[in-house]
């Protein structure tokens, strides 16, 4: 368990690893909240954790607020340990705008599961975060799938079309529409239907729902065949027989290599467990096109891509706060600039230029 001084671990943090892939809850749950709270050396217990993942099945449940996610997560938590898997949550709740914690962090959610030992169910704060995950929250998965938890399921906060960061730590995404809910399907149509494997009309015993189901079908439709006429919905999920497809090349600028997943469109009443069956198949159908297809490997490319570029951006800034303070302060700065001493170009080049010597003095 080496690496950088950054990522080294001491012995306690070891020892901490080492109980935690041992299976032990409590050491779990210590880690998570190192993860959480940003402590001392959480770089460090994370870098020896990813070695020990990639094993778990990776959901997000994501929809606007009162489409019933905390309950569906609920359902799908108590099916999956019906057949025998472990399950993580992390639900990721509102922040406060005071702590930074999670407001709702001490409801109880998960009433299906409860003295469940293998239902570990973990309430985060989104750390204003528009797209609701945080790079906290990244890690708490990282933990629970090398503890070895089959099934982890992110419930993220339901910012809309912003929700987008679900995306870069879950292989499967499930977007939760309520019935007769117009607005949000037109919302759908701004950006988050891009996000979608799965949608779901839940509480699909309510009036709309066949509306809402019909109008979600559209747009799926529209989204994999958008100059074909709509010769009706469907349900589930295809491969669509398109000759391209079979060979479709990764052109280096993000481009797909893999077959296409059609959405699959589902209705369910969280509530009574109806239809959450076959949620299920059809995320373990997109897990296997994911593997079949190798689209887990650009997915995960993709993933690590953006961790690297999110994690490089804030330790640079970092490194540049500290040269800001160093000189004397953001404040002390601006006036410089107020007073026409400087301008905002030549302080930047002058912050940034001790960073760039010592890069380039490394590139040598």
């Amino acid at each position: 368990m080496g690496g950088t001084d950054a990522t080294a671990l001491g012995d306690g943090d070891a020892e901490l690893v080492e109980d935690l892939l041992a299976g032990s809850h409590r050491a779990l749950a210590r880690v998570i909240t190192r993860i959480e709270n940003r402590a001392a050396g959480y770089r460090g217990i994370v870098a020896a954790l990813h070695e020990h993942t990639g094993d778990a099945d990776v959901i997000g449940i994501t929809g606007a607020p009162g489409a019933g996610k905390s309950t569906l997560v609920d359902k799908l938590a108590a099916a999956y340990r019906d057949r025998g898997d472990t399950v993580g949550v992390v639900a990721v709740d509102p922040s406060s705008p005071y702590t930074g914690g999670a407001v709702l962090g001490d409801r109880i959610r998960m009433a299906s599961n409860v003295g469940d030992m293998d239902v570990f169910f973990r309430s985060m704060s989104a750390r204003g975060q528009l797209g609701g995950l945080s790079m906290a929250t990244a890690d708490a998965v990282k933990a629970l799938d090398a503890f070895g938890k089959d099934v982890v399921i992110i419930e993220t906060v339901g910012a809309g079309q912003n929700e987008v960061d679900v995306v870069r730590t879950a292989d499967t995404v499930a977007v939760l529409v309520q019935p007769g809910s117009g607005d949000d399907v037109q919302t759908l149509k701004a950006g988050i239907l891009e996000i979608g494997d799965v949608f779901v009309v839940n509480k699909a015993d309510m009036d709309g729902a066949e509306r809402t189901l019909a109008e979600l079908e559209e747009m799926v439709h529209r989204r994999e065949s958008p100059t074909k006429g709509l010769d009706g919905g469907h349900h589930g999920f295809e491969v669509p027989d398109h000759p391209d497809d079979e060979e479709r090349q990764d052109d280096g600028d993000g481009g797909d290599d893999e077959t296409t997943w059609t959405p699959a469109v589902l209705r369910t009443v969280a509530n009574t467990g109806e239809g959450v069956p076959e949620l299920i198949e059809t995320f373990d159908a997109h897990a296997i096109h994911l593997r079949e297809s190798g689209a887990i490997e650009s997915a995960e490319r993709r993933r690590y891509a953006e961790e690297i570029r999110t994690l490089v951006r804030s330790d640079v800034g970092a490194l540049a706060t500290a040269e800001i303070e160093r000189r004397g302060g953001i404040d002390a700065l601006a006036d410089s600039v107020r007073r026409r001493e400087t301008d905002p170009y030549s302080l930047a080049a002058e912050i940034v230029e001790p960073i760039a010597e010592c890069v380039d003095r490394d590139a040598t």
